[in-house]
Order: structure tokens, then sequence, then C-alpha cells
């Protein structure tokens, strides 16, 4: 499994995939989806998606995949690894949704929930395969929401594919347990592999179990928490905990009146205004040329912008 290209630029979204299997794209072929990391207020969540001939079934099932969730790390990889072996006929694909990716979307202006979001990067990686060529006749997921409607929504979508939507699908079908194990296996190494983007030192790599109810989570988010730009791009910030602890910890910001100039607003409340945090741009007349941009913008890419 080749990290590098979300390793890259690990604040986006990115798809990663197997070869797909000959034997795929020639007899009728079944497919699982599930997910790792819905629940954490650290890191990505991962979507997978395995798929294999039919026929085949009885082998996956023989291979003793499983829940992800009931399997140590170490048989976890074992599993992965078995997985990759069966590469002739089992096929396999991720989509790793990053936290950024995750926060901006339910904290944007026209709302997108977590489930609606789910859903969307489930859809999708079913298109891929089908776009791939992989022979769909079954699918199995398990879901998010009410499964009735799930299934209702999936079979509208995708005509002719017999679509199982069930609770606890990855304790179901093995199918569906390998999407399991491929997107934990995944979310694990990315977790453990995260490359801060901000310059935060020797970062303490010891986050817990990253669930918002964990003591060691809770420590590691107040302990990394900028008073002023918040947290590092691998905490969701639009996680309860994560405002909580931001709304009680940072520094209370003064939104200024559209009628009244915000240096001027700034100033009569003898505070900084939001705007002395950028720092002035190459081609302006800088009052003080020595400023410096914060380093939360020139991490994140940011530049002034001066005209639409």
């Amino acid at each position: 499994m080749d990290l590098s290209s979300f390793e890259s630029n690990n604040s986006v979204s990115c798809r990663l995939a197997s070869q797909i299997p000959d034997v795929c794209r020639t007899e009728d072929c079944c497919l699982g989806i599930d997910e790792a990391g819905r629940g954490p207020v650290l890191g990505p969540m991962v979507y997978g998606i395995c798929f294999c001939p039919v026929s085949k079934k009885e082998e996956l099932k023989n291979s003793k995949v499983a829940d992800s969730k009931t399997l140590t790390e170490d048989e976890r990889e074992n599993l992965f690894e078995k997985l990759d072996e069966a590469k002739s006929y089992v096929g396999w694909a991720l989509q790793i949704l990053s936290p950024n990716t995750i926060s901006t979307s339910m904290l944007q202006r026209t709302k997108y929930n977590l489930n609606a979001l789910s859903h969307d990067t489930a859809i999708g990686l079913v298109q891929y395969a089908l776009d791939s060529g992989v022979q769909l006749t079954e699918v199995f997921v398990d879901t998010v929401g009410p499964a009735e409607k799930y299934e209702e929504k999936l079979s509208k979508l995708f005509p002719g594919i017999q679509v199982t939507v069930r609770p606890k699908a990855d304790s179901l079908f093995p199918i569906v347990s390998a999407a399991s194990i491929c997107a934990k296996v995944a979310r694990d190494r990315v977790v453990k592999g995260w490359s801060f983007a901000e310059d935060l030192g020797e970062v303490d790599t010891d986050y817990g179990s990253g669930y918002p109810n964990d003591p060691k989570t809770k420590a590691w988010l107040l302990k990394y928490l900028d008073p002023v730009f918040g947290y590092p791009q691998f905490v969701r910030f639009s996680w309860s905990t994560a405002q909580t602890l931001m709304d009680s910890k940072g520094v209370t910001v003064h939104w200024d009146d559209d009628d009244e100039d915000r240096e001027k607003a700034a100033q009569r409340l003898n505070k900084k205004s939001m705007l002395s945090y950028f720092g002035a741009s190459s081609g302006s007349k800088a009052q003080n040329p020595t400023h410096e941009t914060h380093r939360f913008f020139t991490e994140r890419r940011l530049k002034n912008l001066n005209t639409l």
C-alpha cells in the first residue's frame, strides 16, 4: 500500500487502489464497503471497498477475514498481506478523507454532514469500481444512518446490482470484513506516519486512541492548542470536543461591525485587529517592512489577496 500520494499533501482527500484483477472484469463480482476512523477527533476517516468474483466468496471466507475492530494491529496487517497476495482475484480501493476535508465540509456555509459525506464517498468508490470494468452484481454495505433508506438510495443509483445494507455488516459478510481491514490498515499507517505541516518541534505522538473521551487524546489536544489559530491539521476542528476546548482556552475574537473601520475598532477596544496577523504582501508599501506573516498562513500556503 503506497501512501506517498496522500503523504505529499495530507490536507486533502486522496484515492488509493490496487490493480484490477483480470478475472473481475469477466466474472460476476461482489463488493463490500466499510470505513475506519469515523468517530476519532484525530486523523483521517478512510473508506474502503474490496471486491472479488462471486465464485471466490468461499476462498475469501476461508482466509479468516473478520471485522477489523475485533483484530489486533498485527492480525490486521497479516490479513491485509493475505489479501494482497490474493491479487489475482481480490481488488481494493480506498478514499482517505483528511481531517481538514472533514472539518471544512461540516462547517461550510451550506452544511454537509458526516453522513452525507460518508454516503457520497461510498457511492464514489462503487462508481470507481464500475468505471474500472469490475462486473458488479452484489454490493454489501455497513450502514450509515437508517439501513433501509440507505439501501433504497444505493439501489436506485445502481440499478441491476443487488444491494444489501446492514448494521454490523463487517461481522456478517467476509467481503465487508476485507474492506474493513483495508480501511483500518490504511488509517493506522497514516496516523502512525503523520507528517505535521505546522512547526511544532518534536511532536508527542502519544495521542491515545484518538477518540474524544480518551484522557490521553484530550491532554494532547490541550497541549497543541494554539490560542489564536487553533489546532494542527491532524485535528478535526469541527468535533465538539475540539470546539469546546477552543472556546474555553482560545483567545476571544472581537468581530467588528461592518460600518466601523476594523483597525479603529481594535484600537478603541485596546486589542489587535485580526488584520494584524496578516503580513504585508511583497507588492505593497508596508509601513513595517520587517513584519513577517504568521506561520499559520505560510504553512497553509495562504497569501494576501489585494484584488479580486
